[in-house]
């Protein structure tokens, strides 16, 4: 890539950092759990999402959390446990929810 478009964008993004955006992924319970990195300044913000085939459509929630860590390891490990929570606490509903509520 050239000098100036790693200064102002453009172009392919490095293959290496490409792999590593879109994170690991791990089966748990019949979803996915996708981790992905969401910069914060120097840090990473807790961001991913969970997805489930359900009725022959895959249904996908992404979430994203205020949690910052300083390695993108240590995000990637606490999406993934954050995944596992949310589906353990709502399993398929987590698909079923609309946001912001509406009111009555």
């Amino acid at each position: 890539m050239s000098f100036w478009k790693k200064i102002f964008g453009g172009g392919d993004e490095d293959s290496s950092e490409s792999a590593a955006a879109s994170g690991p992924h791990e089966e748990y319970k019949g979803f996915t759990i996708r981790a992905s990195l969401l910069p914060a300044g120097s840090e990473y913000q807790l961001s991913g999402s969970i997805e489930k085939e359900v009725g022959g459509t895959v249904k996908r929630h992404d979430f994203v959390r205020a949690d910052r860590f300083s390695s993108k390891d240590e995000a990637r490990s606490f999406t993934l446990a954050k995944g596992r929570q949310i589906i353990d606490e709502q399993g398929e509903a987590v698909f079923s929810q609309s946001w912001p509520a509406k009111p009555n």
